[in-house]
């Protein structure tokens, strides 16, 4: 029998509170795709789902994204749908299965998740959590038990979050107090990689 790993073996979480309709987490892209380069698989990068009510079609964007990531795409077809804010805006759920054509998936399972509604658990979990622990807006970073808003502004949240992530893989950050608690141990739900 499989002994469960150790914290101490996991690599330090970033999670990304993201909506899939909101032009700021479309500008966040760089910085998550810098992080993903900079650490490869030392940094366990995790999107997390915040739809607003303010954008109409987040909450059809982040069950869209569960079941491209069901069908191994996550992080492709969420970068493709940020990449198109506007025009989810204007065209509704229509752009979610065309993304999800265009990049190969099965479009029509993509469609039927959005009908049947497979995912909105997952989503409804992540939201539920992230009110939970302060988030407000999106995108939001949590890591090390220290959350930073990137709703107002992106500027100096980069290297913000390295000095976090290079202070926790040096072990040092490992007694850090955690402010908002360690939001990873709050839902049993199982994590996705972007």
């Amino acid at each position: 029998m499989d002994q469960p790993s150790s914290a101490a073996s996991r690599p330090p979480v970033l999670e990304v509170w993201c909506e899939l309709q909101c032009p700021d987490c479309r500008s966040a892209l760089d910085d998550v795709r810098a992080l993903r380069e900079k650490y490869g698989d030392a940094l366990d990068i995790q999107l997390r789902h915040f739809p607003l009510p303010k954008h109409a079609h987040a909450l059809a964007a982040a069950q869209a994204y569960e079941e491209a990531y069901a069908q191994g795409s996550g992080w492709p077809y969420a970068e493709a749908v940020l990449a198109r804010v506007e025009e989810l805006d204007r065209r509704g759920e229509a752009v979610l299965v065309e993304v999800a054509r265009e990049l190969g998936l099965d479009a029509d399972e993509v469609d039927t998740a959005l009908i049947d509604g497979r995912h909105l658990l997952v989503v409804d979990s992540d939201e539920a959590e992230g009110k939970a622990i302060g988030v407000t807006g999106t995108p939001t970073y949590v890591i090390g038990g220290e959350r930073l808003d990137g709703g107002k502004s992106q500027e100096g949240l980069r290297e913000r979050i390295v000095a976090i992530a290079d202070r926790l893989l040096s072990g040092s950050g490992a007694a850090a107090p955690a402010p908002i608690g360690d939001a990873s141990q709050v839902c049993e739900v199982p994590r996705r990689k972007p």
